[in-house]
Parts: structure tokens; C-alpha cells; sequence
């Protein structure tokens, strides 16, 4: 008898999880706006120096519950990349020689992150852990060319919902990606380059 109450317990209880869980579900589109920093690599004869910008984020996520919850996103900010010499480089069969020369671009990113987060009152901390690509696109045709590389993309936020369809989204997102070669003159420094993207943005819950 003792069993079974037991197991009807833990029955209760797990069902009542479950509901809580499900009650916390969201799916909802967000806009948000942001700064990018990003810090100097050198490597290969070339010290590069992405420009900092302001940018702006679009993501469509769905929470089924604590654990699982996904968001696909779209970000574009500007991008200018500057190359100047380190050590000795210079364009393929010149000597060496200084040189310094900045390349307008723009970064276009698509990602797809897991996204963990708990449900408490109007409240909900979340963290992001995702991979996707991001597009490094000159300005100008001369002498430029797009790249594309792997980005990994880490964070953590807050929801903070202010009417029943509508909140506030605040959030940290770090990218971690290879230098983009957007130049035929010089090479990239290939090293890894850390952005740092705080934003704020509004959500709206479907």
C-alpha cells in the first residue's frame, strides 16, 4: 500500500512538472539593436582591425520548456576591416614595405542556437549556445572579395515581459570566428576574432 501511494506521488508530481513546464512554453519574433567590438589580430605579416559598429538582430525562437528551447537569427552590421603591415608583407612580388588600407564592408550572420532558460514571474534568464555562418561583403569590387567563415556564438540574456505579448529582451552574445579575407591584395591575419555584441531589443509572443 505504501508503494503504491508512493508511485502515485511521483506521478502527481512529475505531471505537475510537466504542466508547469508546458506553461512556460513561448514562441515569439524579436528585433534588437546592438554595438559590435571587436578586438586586433596579426598573423601572416598583417595586423587586422575590424571597425565598430552598430548593428541590428532579428530571431524567431520557440521554448517548449526549461531545457529545450531553439532560435534561428539574423544579424547585419557594418564591417570595415583595416590591414596594415606587421613585420614585413606586401603584395606578391614587391619588396618589402609598410602599408595600411581600409576595405568598407558589411557582416551579414545567420545562426541557430540553443537557448536554456527557466520561467519565473515576468522574468526569464536564458543562455544561447549556437554555430552558423557569417558573410563578410566589400563595399567595392576592386580588389575585394566576399568571405565566409564558421561562427560560434555564445551568451545569456533576460526577457523581462512587460505586457502580456510584449517585453524587453536585454542580452550579451560573443562571436567567435577567423579574421574575414575580404582583400586580393593581402592576406587576412587568419587568426580567431572575439566580438562582443551587448543589445537590447522587444519581443513579441506569438
Amino acid at each position: 500500500m505504501r508503494t503504491k501511494t508512493s508511485l502515485t506521488a511521483i506521478l502527481l508530481l512529475s505531471l505537475a512538472w510537466l504542466g508547469a513546464a508546458t506553461a512556460g512554453a513561448q514562441t515569439d519574433v524579436a528585433g534588437s539593436i546592438y554595438g559590435a567590438f571587436s578586438g586586433t589580430t596579426t598573423g601572416d605579416g598583417v595586423q587586422q582591425s575590424p571597425g565598430n559598429s552598430a548593428g541590428v538582430l532579428l530571431e524567431v525562437r520557440h521554448i517548449a520548456n526549461p531545457i529545450l528551447g531553439f532560435e534561428g537569427t539574423y544579424s547585419y552590421n557594418r564591417a570595415d576591416q583595416t590591414y596594415a603591415s606587421y613585420e614585413y608583407a606586401c603584395p606578391v612580388a614587391a619588396s618589402p614595405c609598410a602599408f595600411k588600407i581600409t576595405v568598407p564592408a558589411n557582416a551579414h550572420e545567420f545562426t541557430a542556437d540553443w537557448v536554456p532558460s527557466v520561467h519565473i514571474a515576468n522574468f526569464r534568464p536564458f543562455g544561447v549556445l549556437g554555430i552558423g555562418a557569417l558573410f563578410n561583403q566589400p563595399d567595392s569590387g576592386t580588389d575585394t572579395q566576399t568571405s565566409t567563415k564558421a561562427v560560434y556564438v555564445y551568451g545569456a540574456g533576460l526577457d523581462w515581459g512587460v505586457l502580456p505579448h510584449i517585453g524587453l529582451r536585454f542580452q550579451y552574445r560573443g562571436n567567435l570566428y577567423r579574421a574575414p579575407d575580404v582583400t586580393t591584395l593581402y592576406s587576412s591575419s587568419d587568426a580567431f576574432v572575439h566580438t562582443a555584441e551587448p543589445m537590447i531589443g522587444v519581443y513579441f509572443k506569438l
